[in-house]
């Protein structure tokens, strides 16, 4: 594949070349959402801030462009399984791309280097820190250039969820190569993060991009939590049987916890935390992507630039640290466009947790309000009794989304009560006992449990005691809980998790306040999208809803060839063809090549490649 700049003869106009190469070597027929507008912005010349969710084809705003323009395009990717993967990708599609990283010995990089300045090269992706150096500026400036990609870009601004110290170097570019166009790509951007992105890479000028933040095929779901370990594993039996997913935990020790337990009750689960030397993180992350069904457990420390389409779950086992932190995880799951879970489990030891963490970050009064902004957001979306889906994109903007029909309260709305007097008990209780005890205990002393500690302290003689009998002890833990949501009572987050009352608790106790909560329920049966049956179930039936038998053994036929053949190139799967593609060639039943090279996903260079083989295979099944 070359550049637009090495083509003999007339040359197409820059659109049509783009949609040429988005079929030909991506095998796509047609453009999605923005993407042409983004394209042939970059093409001629503009430098673009790209706001688009996880899945939605960003990669192709930059590559396309790259191919079409003359010279070479350099993405900045912050992690170099990220930066392997997109190149995998690329050459199976039969682009020119390459890497730098600290994986290349000394040999390969200089040969990399010498085919950069030669012009032998599409695409180049460069490590943030690696890309400001003297000798790579030096390199750069004596190749001839179509673009720079900045991608997670969301890591430059402090006030985001993953900001990294070495993306605020990169306004270097700006200065050093002024005539060559920009984009800065992320998934998750709020006003803030987005303000800070265009000044801190001096994009002021750049035109900006937001195709919307919705993932309609997640569905999201929160959950109360009781027994997180045996509510995960409910949950993976009965939906998720054979699914590649992740799940996500707060602390290492849990992550190594919750890892071990899933392996003892038949599930392939690998840890993944920065406790971890290297070569095990390596490993674990490398049979995820390399392997069918295999579980991650891990901290935030795993997943950014995680390509794998075919995660069919995100679980957050322990509540995550902001909205963004929730959409930036939660966008792992699903990139290949079929249905997808994203789990929460929830309860007042994830807010006891993430107010110490708050509490204990060193922050500047302006920072901490911003942060404290963020958890309440977070807190409300796991509190909210509306659209989970309204309130996320309300979040990043999108105030004007109509109900989606696809999380829990939508599928199974929850009631809404009228909680004045139940939080007037409540906070009376807190104010009586002392204002520093937790919820256990502030709940035996409403239902009137004579337990050896409400005796010890004397909370038995307390007029509270015994008042809040008409709630059991599950709705009386989600009282509290949105209590402290709606700012009514905060958490002593230095001693035990105490509670006591904030500046609007007195007018609650006056009923100058209504107060409204959302009803506890048991997690709702929301019946299945995917038809589960074991190991098979895992494959188009899950995905796709009634298959017949034939169908399920072409589908596990196809999917068998690409793991041989993906174990043979030492490349993950998804990387030969994404799910999506097979399930199309087992709808479709192509005949021949020319049927084959229709399906969304076959480019040229893959049909030459794979179309006899996966022909094969379907003309067998009859």
């Amino acid at each position: 594949m070359t550049g637009a700049g090495s083509a003999a003869g007339a040359t197409p106009a820059p659109g049509e070349r783009a949609l040429d190469i988005l079929r030909s070597v991506f095998g796509y027929g047609d453009f999605r959402g923005l993407q042409r507008p983004i394209i042939e912005h970059v093409i001629a010349g503009g430098d673009a801030l790209v706001l688009m969710p996880t899945g939605g084809g960003k990669s192709l705003c930059y590559q396309i462009p790259a191919l079409v323009r003359p010279g070479l395009g350099i993405v900045v990717s912050p992690l170099i399984a990220l930066m392997k993967d997109q190149v995998d990708a690329l050459r199976q599609a039969g682009v020119r791309a390459a890497y730098l990283n600290s994986t290349l010995t000394a040999a390969e990089a200089a040969d990399i280097e010498q085919a950069m300045r030669q012009g032998a090269l599409d695409l180049v992706y460069v490590a943030p820190e690696r890309l400001v150096t003297a000798r790579c500026l030096e390199l750069l400036a004596r190749c001839r250039l179509a673009l720079f990609a900045i991608d997670e870009a969301h890591c430059v601004s402090q006030w985001g969820h993953d900001f990294r110290p070495e993306y605020l170097q990169l306004s270097v570019l700006h200065e050093r190569f002024p005539e060559v166009p920009r984009l800065a790509l992320t998934a998750t951007a709020d006003g803030p993060t987005r303000s800070d992105i265009l000044a801190r890479l001096k994009l002021e000028q750049a035109q900006v991009f937001a195709a919307g933040f919705d993932r309609p095929n997640i569905r999201y779901r929160v959950v109360a939590k009781a027994e997180a370990k045996a509510q995960l594993l409910q949950f993976l039996s009965s939906e998720h049987q054979g699914d590649a997913g992740i799940v996500y935990c707060l602390s290492r020790r849990r992550v190594e916890e919750v890892a071990a337990w899933l392996n003892e009750r038949g599930r392939v689960a690998l840890p993944y935390h920065a406790g971890l030397d290297a070569a095990t993180r390596e490993r674990n992350q490398d049979r995820f992507l390399r392997e069918e069904g295999v579980v991650i457990v891990a901290t935030v420390a795993f997943g950014m630039g995680i390509d794998k389409p075919n995660v069919r779950f995100v679980v957050h086992l322990d509540a995550p640290k902001s909205l963004e932190a929730y959409y930036q995880e939660t966008g792992r799951a699903g990139r290949d466009g079929l249905p997808a879970d994203a789990w929460m489990t929830y309860g007042m030891a994830d807010v006891t947790a993430l107010l110490a963490l708050l509490d204990a970050a060193s922050l500047d009064e302006r920072q901490r309000r911003i942060e404290r902004h963020k958890l309440n957001a977070l807190l409300g979306f796991c509190e909210t009794a509306s659209c989970r889906r309204q309130v996320l994109l309300g979040y990043f903007g999108e105030r004007e989304h109509p109900s989606c029909g696809n999380c829990d309260n939508c599928l199974r709305p929850a009631r809404v009560w009228d909680g004045l007097v139940a939080a007037q008990k409540a906070l009376s209780a807190v104010f009586r006992t002392g204002q520093r005890f937790g919820v256990g205990h502030l709940v035996d002393v409403l239902r009137g449990e004579l337990t050896e500690r409400v005796q010890r302290f004397g909370h038995d003689k307390l007029r509270t005691f015994g008042v809040g009998t008409e709630l059991d002890k599950r709705e009386w833990q989600s009282v509290f809980r949105q209590l402290v949501a709606q700012g009514h009572l905060d958490v002593d987050v230095e001693g035990h998790g105490g509670l006591h009352l904030s500046e609007s608790a007195p007018a609650v106790l006056r009923g100058e306040v209504p107060v409204a909560f959302r009803g506890e329920a048991a997690e709702p049966k929301l019946g299945r999208r995917r038809a589960r049956g074991g190991e098979r179930a895992a494959g188009l039936a899950a995905l796709d809803g009634a298959a017949s038998p034939g169908d399920e053994a072409l589908w596990e036929a196809l999917r068998a060839r690409r793991l041989e053949l993906a174990r043979e190139q030492g490349v993950p799967p998804y990387v030969i063809f994404h799910d999506a593609t097979l399930l199309e060639m087992v709808h479709r039943r192509p005949r021949d090549l020319g049927q084959m090279s229709v399906i969304p996903g076959v480019g040229r260079s893959k049909l030459e490649r794979y179309g006899e083989t996966f022909l094969a295979l379907i003309a067998a099944a009859g």
